[in-house]
């Protein structure tokens, strides 16, 4: 009777210990103090299992996003191809449109605007996201074919901002459009599928590379060194002239019909060849060529797919030429964003002026990741990093925030709270330390167009290298962000 009252005291005493022991720790989480810190959180602490199943789904439909988007025109046939499936149609002006109509804007083959009509009307503004769709690659010059020392060869003009030490001696795949004197174009696709031949820059053997070996890394191969070697197979007898350069072409010929003279009305991009792929024994990364800035695009696009029912009106646009200042037609400076948006403002009796200055705009490009390896370029207390969620980026710019739109407090402050009501991760960024260098995007732009717009998009480790790398979980929460901000914002 005793051990059996001691037994129920025990339990009762342990049920006391463990309540008080509760109510402490509850005390201490409840501690407001311990409120007024903000610490940041690897976001695989915070993944649900339901969401790492979705995050993985996601990334399994972007590395097809990227395998066939190896180009900005390749981004947009197949967004087209996707759309479509979707509901979307191709605009016509003077369409007549309703809230929940879905419609796309060709722009030349080479950049893309989508909408989706909200419920609202445009007077209220539309919630807009805008990325990139060009990378950085090697554009076959205009004269492009010659041969030397009995190797036939295309002369290359490099595209944006490369580090030329890192393309040489990889597989190279071509891809883009040759119009013929007839007036007709022909696409040029080759190098990425089994069985088909690829290219290659030479480099110098390191037995004859002392004096290179002493240069600067941006000095070590010139500009003008990056030709593609493309055959050696002559056409024609020892005595004839240029006869390397014609057994190419005359393979070229039979298959797309092209002279020498054609390629100077094409535009042939040497990309580097290879599909996305996993990386990393646990697959939390994917590498691939142009993450920068297709990984922000597919975002948008996956984004406006599945926003349900917009009050307000969203806009997914793909620009091209934005690694070279956004210039020319398809670029962000071209006003054929503004007629598209002010052909849907003119159905609904609304100014675009109007319609602009009540917009919301997430420039949706990516940010540098902080990389432990050159960590001396980083201002670790504002780099991002792998795998905390998508990166917001106040300002760009070099230096003192030269060419930056430097978003406002009150601007930060919603895609915050918009995020923290969505469960979206996300943390602050900066593209390296003040002094390091730094880069810009198409924000400036859309804030010369009197929208309030924010740069947000993924941390990329090797950025503008043949091939960067992101982290899965930031791909995914960029997308979360992006649908958030065209259902809610």
């Amino acid at each position: 009777m005793a051990d059996s009252k001691k037994n129920i005291t025990g339990k009762l005493l342990g049920k006391q210990k463990e309540t008080i022991s509760e109510k402490l720790l509850g005390k201490a989480k409840e501690d407001p103090v311990k409120k007024l810190l903000y610490k940041p959180k690897n976001g695989f602490d915070r993944l649900s299992a339901a969401d790492e199943k979705a995050m993985n789904a996601y990334c399994e439909d972007y590395k097809r996003f990227l395998d066939h988007g190896k180009t900005e025109r390749l981004c947009v046939d197949y967004c087209v191809e996707l759309a479509e499936k979707k509901g979307f149609r191709a605009y016509e002006s003077g369409m007549k449109l309703k809230a929940g109509d879905k419609v796309y804007c060709n722009n030349r083959g080479k950049g893309i605007m989508l909408a989706v009509i909200g419920s609202e009307s445009l007077a209220a503004g539309a919630n807009i996201g805008t990325a990139h769709t060009d990378s950085p690659r090697l554009d076959l010059k205009p004269r492009t074919l010659y041969e030397e020392a009995e190797m036939a060869f295309f002369k290359t003009h490099h595209y944006g901002g490369i580090r030329k030490y890192q393309w040489v001696t990889i597989p190279l795949a071509l891809h883009g459009v040759v119009t013929l004197a007839d007036g007709g174009t022909v696409a040029v696709h080759i190098g990425e599928e089994d069985g088909e031949p690829q290219f290659i820059i030479n480099d110098l053997l390191p037995h004859l590379g002392k004096e290179q070996g002493k240069k600067p890394l941006n000095e070590a191969i010139p500009s003008e060194s990056l030709n593609i070697l493309i055959g050696s197979r002559p056409y024609g007898g020892e005595d004839d002239k240029d006869r390397f350069k014609l057994g190419v072409l005359k393979l070229l010929n039979e298959k797309y019909g092209i002279t020498e003279e054609d390629f100077i009305s094409a535009e042939l991009e040497a990309v580097p060849a290879g599909k996305a792929r996993d990386t990393g024994f646990d697959r939390s990364f994917i590498s691939a060529y142009g993450h920068d800035d297709r990984v922000c695009a597919y975002a948008e696009l996956a984004g406006i797919f599945d926003a349900k029912k917009p009050k307000k009106t969203a806009v997914c646009i793909f620009a091209d030429k934005e690694e070279i200042g956004s210039e020319g037609v398809s670029g962000m400076l071209s006003e054929a964003f503004e007629w598209f948006m002010g052909e849907l403002c003119r159905a609904q009796g609304v100014e675009l002026r109007e319609c602009f200055a009540h917009s919301f705009c997430v420039s949706a490009d990516v940010t540098a990741a902080y990389d432990p390896n050159f960590a001396d370029v980083y201002d670790k207390k504002n780099a991002a990093f792998v795998n905390y969620g998508v990166g917001f980026c106040k300002y760009t710019g070099s230096g003192g925030k030269s060419g930056a739109s430097d978003a406002s407090a009150e601007l930060v402050g919603k895609l915050r709270k918009l995020c923290n009501d969505n469960n979206v991760f996300w943390q602050m960024a900066e593209l390296g330390k003040t002094d390091a260098g730094g880069g810009g995007t198409v924000a400036k732009y859309m804030a010369k167009r009197n929208i309030d717009t924010i740069d947000a998009g993924v941390p990329v480790l090797s950025m503008h290298a043949p091939r960067e790398t992101v982290a899965k979980l930031d791909c995914y929460m960029t997308y979360r962000m992006m649908r958030a901000v065209f259902e809610q914002a």
